[in-house]
């Protein structure tokens, strides 16, 4: 009789908790510098994304969901941690020298979904930094920390970005394809700070002191060399050239181990759908994040030409076609019903970059945008409000559209609440559970969220967004002024800002004189929420 009561009991134990097959697959799909208005669901016309826009139209697309900052290193930081990463110091834009922002032992959404049985993977950009502070990088060892360390199981990188060296990819924790009979891999940037180096020298393409030898080795740069490339570079980005382009930062030796752009998104598909096909019996998290449509923009020939705004829509095809080749591959493996398939981006559009590649020229009347001002780097609409697709078609009604509030730093808590996890105290500190918003079961989102500028912190609560007075950089304009196109603005005054997104969704009435209590209450908030919160020790 006791063995058969224990019997039962163990079954009713495991009916209770959920199996490990019942949890969704997960993969987000990260885009880079994607704009609200570069998908044809939301506006498009010059671009066509129809396995995006399949996705959105079989799921629910999001109209108010927000990265947490206009730059792609504290984006990043944020959607893995939980966490608005201006409460941690250092985390701008890196190089390649830049120590890994994510500490080991911090508690991440991959380590999270590994402590509920899921195998964790990311493919593509990192930009998040690698090693310590204890020693440089040596890029022919092992490099760690990195994402090893922190939750993934599997990881086959762009450790930083397209436009800088070294131009490898890192597999784990070793340059994939180095060779030891090589020269080894080097790899310097200049001693100025990123965009106090671009700032200082803009458009100064023949300055003296600039036009000296490479920092590291004897390779080409685009000072030393600009005919060797495929079109021109500003000072910034005018290290040394690889594949026709001139990068960010100088190196030398591995060259076996380099990459070729036009076959990147290729790589990082096969890479990605071996992984799902290892993982078929799951669940497993993929986390494909893609430096489309990132500077420089060279996409594989058969995209070129098949936008009508140049190579920046060109490469937009080419992420919608990495979509639609993630979907087959789940579909064939008949996974589809149980993956839920999150698409977003880092942050807002820009046409110029660093590299005069026709982007300006290209742009037409398109409005990478769509009906928000700004872009990349600044405090308008367009730098923060991402395009954002959730698709699952087990669970998530087809044909939604949402207007609630909620930002990439709440995925954390919300996957948290899918999967069962228990997330620790003092963990995530800014994450809110938004699963009922992403699941289209409950309408309104956030009360507020905190958004992070090169023109600083910004507040979107309800229908008022908030920017206080702060000494604006002329930087991120500088990336925007090139040109006769929609994104061509003037700087941000340093004084306060007030828009009614409701009324003035493209942010051009300031009106902070108008209601200066709303200003107080509004500022007054801001100041809560970014001191009242856990900060990393």
């Amino acid at each position: 009789m006791m063995i058969r009561f224990v019997f039962l009991f163990l079954i009713a134990l495991a009916s209770c908790a959920p199996a490990k097959t019942d949890r969704p697959n997960i993969v987000i799909i990260y885009a880079d510098d994607l704009g609200y208005g570069d998908l044809s669901v939301n506006g498009a016309t010059k671009i066509r994304t129809p396995n995006i826009d399949r996705l959105a139209n079989e799921g629910i697309r999001f109209t108010s969901a927000y990265a947490t900052s206009a730059m792609c290193t504290p984006s990043r930081y944020s959607l893995l941690t939980g966490e608005y990463a201006f409460r941690l110091p250092g985390a701008g834009i890196l190089s390649a020298e830049d120590p890994m922002l994510i500490r080991p032992g911090t508690y991440t959404l991959p380590e999270m979904l590994r402590q509920v049985g899921y195998r964790t993977a990311i493919v593509g950009k990192w930009h998040l930094g690698l090693g310590d502070t204890t020693s440089a990088l040596d890029w022919n060892a092992a490099l760690k920390p990195g994402p090893l360390e922190v939750g993934f199981d599997e990881s086959f990188l762009l450790p930083v970005t397209n436009d800088r060296v070294p131009t490898v990819y890192l597999d784990g924790h070793f340059v994939h394809n180095l060779k030891p009979t090589e020269e080894p891999l080097q790899v310097v940037y200049p001693a100025e700070g990123h965009h106090a180096y671009q700032e200082e020298r803009f458009g100064n393409y023949d300055s003296p002191q600039n036009a000296n030898r490479p920092l590291v080795g004897n390779l080409p740069t685009g000072l030393t060399h600009p005919r060797l490339q495929r079109y021109p570079a500003d000072v910034q980005h005018a290290g040394t050239i690889v594949n026709g382009v001139a990068r960010i930062g100088h190196m030398s030796g591995a060259p076996s181990a380099w990459w070729d752009d036009e076959t990147m998104a290729d790589v990082f598909t096969e890479r990605s759908k071996a992984f799902i096909r290892d993982q078929k019996d799951g669940p497993f998290f993929l986390f494909l994040s893609m430096p489309e449509n990132h500077v420089p923009r060279i996409p594989h020939p058969r995209f070129v030409g098949t936008s009508e705004t140049g190579l920046r829509g060109d490469v937009v095809h080419q992420l919608d076609w990495v979509v639609g080749e993630i979907v087959r591959t789940l579909d064939e493996l008949g996974l589809r019903e149980n993956t839920i398939i999150l698409i977003s981006s880092d942050n807002g559009p820009v046409l110029f970059d660093g590299y005069e590649d026709g982007a300006l020229e290209s742009n037409g009347d398109h409005l990478p945008g769509g009906p928000f001002r700004g872009g990349k780097y600044l405090a308008y609409e367009a730098g923060t409000r991402m395009p954002t697709i959730a698709n699952w078609p087990s669970r998530i009604a087809a044909g939604h559209v949402s207007d609630a509030i909620w930002s990439q730093v709440d995925l954390l808590a919300s996957l948290a609440a899918l999967t069962g996890a228990d997330v620790p105290e003092g963990a995530a500190p800014d994450s809110q559970n938004m699963l009922p918003v992403i699941l289209g079961d409950q309408k309104t989102g956030r009360d507020a969220v905190v958004l992070q500028s090169s023109d600083g912190l910004a507040l979107r609560q309800g229908p008022w967004k908030y920017i206080p007075v702060a000494v604006r950089s002329d930087w991120g304009y500088n990336r925007h002024n090139q040109g006769n196109t929609t994104m061509n603005l003037p700087r941000m005054g340093d004084g306060a800002y007030l828009f009614n997104l409701d009324s003035d969704p493209n942010e051009t009435t300031n009106l902070a004189e108008e209601h200066p209590q709303r200003v107080t209450e509004l500022d007054q908030r801001l100041k809560d929420l970014t001191k009242a919160l856990v900060v990393n020790p």
